[in-house]
């Protein structure tokens, strides 16, 4: 039986592929304030807006493609079980050949009604829907005669994913970290849940706000750091 190999993932797993990161040192996303494209208040001020940011980071990753990291990630399945927990709304790690992927934040290639789901119960599947990387707009409506709107995970909105990705890290054998600052929360606390004989290997080039004996840091941008996890990994055997 393949031990449990959990895989955490931020942006800088995509960067490398082109892909905007989520917030630059700014505080803007791609010249737009967080607040008013990545929030619930904002998608109730202005939807239009919301609809046209998001159309336009579809359009775009129509046009990057897997990085060294995401394969390097896939790859690793041929000897362990993996879950990769993803904070990305991209389908890089989709597209790269992982199989078992938590998308804690959403999904950029899906769409779902506005009215579909409340922070409780979190939304049906039966309600989410695939529409790759064609654009949205006001008066497209779901079937039920709903707005739709991006299938994202917004600030002011609850991670209905955020169990299951708890449970993936409680049952890990090995915890792998890779390109994420580990400051937006909860997805940033995940790492506590591992068991404590759980090694921990985080890849990122800054340095991490963790102090754990665990850790083991890797300061590389993801593509060489997988290199390194991947050598280390197999001198352990």
């Amino acid at each position: 039986m393949k031990k449990k190999l959990v895989v955490l993932t931020g942006a800088g797993v995509s960067a490398e592929s082109g892909v905007s990161t989520f917030r630059d040192s700014d505080g803007l996303w791609e010249q737009h304030k967080v607040e008013d494209v990545a929030s619930i208040e904002g998608w109730y001020r202005d939807p239009a807006l919301v609809l046209d940011f998001y159309n336009a980071r579809r359009a775009q990753l129509a046009s990057v493609r897997p990085n060294a990291a995401h394969l390097a990630i896939a790859s690793l399945e041929d000897e362990w079980d993996v879950t990769v927990v993803t904070q990305n709304v991209d389908n890089l790690h989709e597209r790269a050949g992982s199989t078992r992927i938590i998308h804690l934040h959403g999904e950029l290639t899906k769409v779902r009604p506005e009215n579909c789901c409340n922070d409780r119960d979190g939304y049906s599947e039966e309600t989410v829907f695939d529409i790759g990387n064609e654009p949205v707009q006001i008066g497209d409506l779901a079937p039920n005669g709903a707005q739709l709107r991006p299938h994202i995970v917004w600030f002011g909105e609850a991670v209905p994913k955020i169990e299951a990705a708890i449970d993936a890290v409680e049952a890990a054998d090995v915890l792998l970290i890779v390109g994420t600052s580990l400051q937006v929360y909860p997805a940033a606390g995940l790492y506590r849940y591992a068991s404590m004989d759980t090694p921990i290997y985080i890849i990122d080039p800054k340095d991490v706000p963790v102090r754990d004996s665990r850790v083991m840091h890797i300061k590389d941008v993801a593509t060489k750091g997988m290199e390194t996890f991947k050598n280390l990994i197999n001198s352990k055997g």
